[in-house]
């Protein structure tokens, strides 16, 4: 394994030296990767299945492996089942490897998307989009999308830079808050003055339901781009996770390893939010679980936090048809309901010294 193994001890944020034995468990890895890619599939074959109208497993498979185009159940799996889950996936894995690279680079565990206003800043700007460009394309709100999500990174870092003390995950955290409601207020009165409001309210709802393949061909581009960008500085993010001081001393260029990581984070969320919205929590809360199931190796992290991140997404949309049949919960309020408490748990970690 990597040279981060041997080190037994840096610096704490106080100055004082803090025992820490980074662990990395790869057995575990590998389990977590082989039990989640079977709860992926598991969970993709109930969401093609569950709807208004059941459909069987089997009649799931012969859609997908023997399409019969006169069949009305086949459509309803091809054109409207198939491209929600697989966006599904794609949409939690990129949210929570965002999270993870941002956690990482940071050593904040309040770190996310959404907390650090990357999607707040994305979906600010799509309702620029539909108020003064209509008629935009999805390629165009793609890119509305990835300004967007860096101008909200740029203003959370920068407001944390220039503050007394400097950055620290409280002040973060504050900071993310305090710039996505700004952005959700613009977006929100934009969004009322120019008579959008029901399609910015999706942006902000967040949901898989109604994409189409036009948009999952756009989203795996991005993603694939993001991810392999992602797994080429892996390494790097684990030396930095351990402390600045010390990744400096271990000859690392701290600075690009970080401008390469927000490239990757901003382009991740940015494709993200652009098919589903403002979907919260998924960024928090995987990376935190999947660091206690297999260590602080991001070469492990990173892989495990994308399939787990696609997986919590697939059963949350699966949960948000099931709470109010007919009709669908928005999968956003969903994973709230798990995340709000999490993060609420880990503030009082973090505001505890812990």
């Amino acid at each position: 394994m990597s040279s981060y193994k041997n080190i037994h001890h840096i610096n704490g944020a106080d100055g004082t030296d803090e025992e820490q034995r980074p662990i990395s468990r790869p057995l575990g890895a590998v389990f977590v990767l082989a039990g989640g890619i079977m709860l992926l599939l598991f969970g993709a074959a109930l969401s093609i299945a569950l709807g208004a109208a059941d459909i069987k497993l089997g009649t799931v498979w012969d859609a997908i492996f023997h399409f019969d185009a006169k069949n009305t159940a086949h459509q309803i799996i091809q054109e409207l089942r198939l491209p929600r889950t697989v966006s599904a996936a794609l949409v939690g894995a990129c949210l929570a490897v965002s999270g993870a690279v941002m956690q990482g680079m940071t050593r904040n565990p309040l770190a996310s998307p959404e907390i650090m206003s990357v999607t707040h800043g994305s979906a600010f700007a799509i309702a620029v989009a539909f108020a003064f460009f209509p008629g935009t394309s999805s390629v165009g709100l793609m890119i509305w999308s990835f300004a967007g999500a860096g101008l909200g990174a740029g203003l959370v870092f920068a407001i944390g830079m220039f503050s007394k003390g400097g950055l620290t995950p409280v002040k973060l955290a504050l900071a993310g808050t305090a710039v996505g409601t700004f952005l959700s207020a613009l977006s929100t009165s934009i969004a009322i003055h120019f008579d959008v409001a029901r399609d910015v309210s999706f942006w902000y709802a967040g949901g898989v339901a109604g994409t189409k393949w036009i948009s999952i061909q756009l989203l795996v581009p991005a993603a694939a781009l993001g991810l392999a960008v992602v797994f080429v500085i892996a390494r790097s993010i684990t030396v930095l996770s351990l402390g600045e001081e010390l990744a400096k001393g271990l000859g690392q260029y701290t600075k690009t390893v970080k401008a390469i990581g927000i490239v990757s984070v901003v382009l991740l969320t940015g494709a993200a939010v652009s098919v589903a919205g403002a979907i919260g929590f998924i960024g928090l809360i995987i990376p935190h679980i999947t660091r206690f199931l297999v260590g602080v190796d991001y070469r492990w992290i990173i892989p495990c936090s994308a399939v787990l991140g696609a997986v919590l997404l697939i059963y949350a949309d699966i949960a948000a048809r099931l709470v109010n049949p007919p009709f669908e919960t928005p999968v956003g309020a969903v994973t709230a309901l798990v995340g709000v408490p999490f993060f609420l748990y880990l503030a009082r970690r973090e505001r505890s010294g812990l």
